[in-house]
């Protein structure tokens, strides 16, 4: 596993490995307009540039010998939805499918907990969908607490999703 910072010129990769990620794990009996349009348009090689390039955001990739694999997006500056949160946010922890079980979301997790040490994070805190209990068990079992829940909205839908926060180690 070779991990460095995200550049603009991954975004492209970025948005095929989030609508991959996405789709794959949230639509599991075929893709309609709704969420095809949802994807097509959150997941794009622009709106990916503009978080490699914002000052508050930091992406950490995962590269093999082919190319990225999996990334972890921080944002600082972000007011979690309940209250005892700090404002660090892991935005995103996605690995590709195929690369499930071989420790690369761990490795990434802990890549992004030693950034929000470095910028003197206390805590992070992150969302995932109330359904997805692999997600769940994953930052279970790496020293997330639920704290709470809210709601990921698409247009007028909105889906439940847990709270989980975690504290920074020294």
């Amino acid at each position: 596993m070779k991990f460095r910072t995200g550049q603009p010129s991954d975004a492209a990769a970025l948005a095929a490995i989030s609508i991959e990620v996405w789709l794959g794990t949230y639509i599991r009996k075929g893709v309609n307009a709704f969420f095809a349009d949802f994807a097509l348009n959150e997941f794009t090689t622009p709106k990916l540039t503009a978080v490699l390039e914002a000052s508050n955001e930091h992406v950490i990739v995962s590269e093999n010998e082919d190319g990225i694999d999996g990334f972890i997006r921080l944002s600082q500056g972000k007011e979690a939805p309940v209250s005892g949160c700090s404002t660090m946010e892991i935005s995103t922890l996605y690995v590709q499918p195929r690369h499930h079980g071989r420790g690369l979301g761990k490795a990434l997790l802990e890549q992004g907990l030693i950034y929000a040490r470095n910028v003197d994070a206390t805590s992070v805190w992150l969302t995932t969908n109330s359904e997805n209990t692999p997600a769940i068990a994953f930052y279970l079992k790496h020293a997330f607490e639920k704290v709470g829940t809210t709601h990921f909205t698409i247009q007028d839908q909105a889906y439940l999703n847990d709270v989980f926060r975690r504290i920074v180690p020294a």
